[in-house]
């Protein structure tokens, strides 16, 4: 739908290639920004000085000079019995040590303390201080602070641990792609506002662009959030500069101290459209080594994130498992770093690498696929996951994904409008659609031999529109999907980095249903409207058909995209999920605007998904 020119910009011209988060604002496609007042973030920087070595480090400063916790505090990687604490602690103008105590309470007023300990926030941690705090109960809440030895405080944060296997619900927020200049942080404000008892962010918490007219998420600033540093971020400087501009936002550390987060990284982290041996957005003749740079994005997401160090001498690998309850079981991914091949779209084809797609999956004359070794993950990883699955006996299995798993399938024939006439693109939708709709209401012998050929997958086939997401990479996908299928498996799967919201079924290549698939718009990055697609949303999920079936049409894959059952393409915000042993609850929630200071909340869709059958139910759309 969408294809880069050579200037790095893009023009809408290519369905089938990438996708229009590449595209907004001339520049590339990733968007996330925090909703914090335009002022905090200049105030915090400057109250601890810069990140880098400078001022005294003698060491007195420390004990005589009260530490500033510019940047609030944050937990994460709930258990059942501990959780992660993080704070940064930085005395003024001084690269000296700050001792600190950490205290957990189960009251406001820390009258009755339940864990207590220190520790030392270094100028090697960038004065960031986390503690895995062991020892606590089961779907418990507590108070937390930090006090430097002066008795200078840090704001009070609530946390919890997970819950114990008779919980009767859990619920959690789901966020994706925060573009800091992009507007403000709303969507954080709001779930902290919310009942959510768990924050879940599926990546691209940051983004590594400078702040450049021309680049990508600068060309209508609110307020005054411009990006620190002015340049793309390679250095351990630069990535912890950004790290703490992103954390200077007052809503993003109001969500942090409301409730522990649960994180996984994608590409913006490091640099756009990553993948284990480079990335889209790195040069190696200007920014040095892919390695070097992907080593220290990962060592200062360590250091910033309230994420627990599984192997300090591998930071890469940060794919982990949180059982909540009975009810369900997070396998959170990392589908981005540790073992994705290069996408198809990255080689820089005229077709944004369509053609390479699919030579991939058409069968050689041994029946075998050439993209059968394709990964968007190690086979290490996969093991991992599917056994970790099978062994589960919770009533959901809920992968933590980063880029979209549904088949995202637009038919040839719009594809060929967007490409080659533009202005045939209405009547190429309202042919597919019509046609749809007419199936739908009187019979496939109702059909016009146009209108069956429309509807015929061998004539009017399916191709993706974003080949960095999984449908890059379709025989992995497949091959998880029957595992899955095989196992019996209640499967759903959380998914960011498109900017716009989805409910999706997943569904095997023969079409076989295995699961569903909600996905989160995105914090601030700008979505289909961006290049005005705005309401293409109706016509994808097929909702502009209800003058014709009334709420038939409603999450009954009667769109554009057979597989989609609800989109939104125009709209910022969160998803709230509410779990049970009985559903699976998704709420759409929505921001009025990123680019001015004051908001409003509107829910789009609430979608329930039974349990009564393996990833079969029928979902209820409201």
């Amino acid at each position: 739908m969408f294809k880069k020119t050579t200037s790095g910009h893009a023009s809408a011209d290519s369905l089938g290639s990438s996708d229009p988060r590449e595209i907004v604002n001339g520049g590339r496609r990733d968007f996330l920004d925090f909703l914090v007042k335009s002022s905090s973030s200049a105030v915090a920087l400057a109250a601890v000085g810069s990140l880098a070595a400078c001022g005294d480090s003698s060491g007195s400063a420390a004990v005589t000079t009260p530490a500033v916790f510019a940047f609030g505090v944050a937990s994460g990687d709930p258990l059942t019995d501990r959780v992660i604490l993080w704070s940064h602690a930085k005395v003024p103008n001084s690269t000296a040590d700050v001792s600190l105590t950490w205290q957990v309470a189960s009251d406001a007023a820390f009258a009755n303390i339940v864990k207590s300990g220190a520790l030392t926030a270094t100028e090697a941690s960038s004065f960031t201080a986390k503690v895995d705090v062991t020892g606590l109960t089961a779907g418990a809440s507590y108070f937390y602070r930090f006090l430097d030895s002066t008795g200078a405080s840090s704001t009070v944060g609530t946390t919890r641990t997970l819950p114990a296997s008779n919980v009767a619900s859990v619920k959690f927020a789901v966020f994706s792609c925060s573009l800091y200049s992009e507007g403000y942080f709303h969507a954080y404000d709001a779930a902290a506002k919310s009942d959510a008892q768990y924050a879940l962010h599926l990546g691209d918490y940051i983004y590594e662009y400078g702040s450049g007219a021309t680049q990508f998420g600068n060309s209508n600033i609110p307020g005054n959030r411009i990006t620190s540093p002015a340049n793309d971020i390679v250095t351990m400087n630069d990535y912890r500069t950004r790290h703490a501009l992103y954390k200077s936002d007052l809503n993003l550390q109001a969500a942090h101290a409301k409730m522990p987060w649960i994180t996984i990284w994608d590409d913006h982290e490091f640099a756009n459209d990553a993948y284990v041996n480079g990335a889209e957005n790195h040069k190696s003749a200007t920014q040095g080594d892919w390695v070097t740079r992907k080593n220290i994005a990962a060592k200062v997401y360590h250091e910033w994130m309230p994420i627990r160090t599984l192997d300090v001498n591998n930071l890469l690998k940060i794919y982990r498992r949180f059982d909540f309850g009975n009810i369900f079981t997070l396998h959170m991914l990392d589908t981005r770093i540790e073992g994705r091949d290069r996408q198809y779209s990255d080689f820089g084809d005229a077709d944004q690498g369509i053609g390479r797609y699919l030579a991939g999956i058409t069968p050689n004359a041994a029946g075998i696929r050439p993209d059968a070794s394709r990964k968007m993950m190690s086979s290490e990883q996969q093991n991992w996951l599917t056994s970790g699955m099978n062994a589960s006996t919770a009533t959901w299995q809920v992968l933590g994904n980063q880029t979209i798993m549904a088949k995202m399938w637009f038919p040839y024939t719009l594809s060929s409008a967007f490409t080659t006439n533009p202005a045939g693109v209405p009547a190429a939708i309202s042919a597919f659609l019509t046609a749809k709709a007419t199936r739908a209401a009187a019979g496939a012998a109702a059909l016009t031999p146009t209108q069956a050929g429309l509807l015929n997958p061998a004539v009017n086939p399916g191709l993706p529109y974003n080949l960095d997401s999984w449908d890059g990479y379709p025989a992995q996908r497949e091959a998880i999907l029957q595992t899955v299928k095989a196992q019996g498996k209640r499967l759903v799967t959380l998914s960011g980095d498109s900017h716009n919201g989805w409910f999706n079924n997943l569904t095997t290549l023969a079409g076989d249903k295995v699961g569903v698939e909600f996905a989160t718009s995105s914090v601030t990055g700008i979505g289909f409207e961006s290049v005005g697609l705005g309401t293409l949303g109706s016509s994808i999920d097929g909702s502009a058909l209800t003058a014709q079936l009334g709420n038939a049409a409603i999450g009954a894959g009667l769109g554009l995209i057979d597989d989609v059952g609800y989109a939104d393409t125009s709209q910022r915000g969160y998803l709230l999920m509410t779990v049970t042993a009985a559903s699976m609850k998704g709420e759409y929630v929505y921001v009025s605007n990123i680019k001015l200071p004051t908001y409003t909340l509107t829910t789009g869709r609430t979608i329930t998904v039974p349990s009564t059958a393996s990833g079969t139910a029928a979902p209820v759309f409201a």
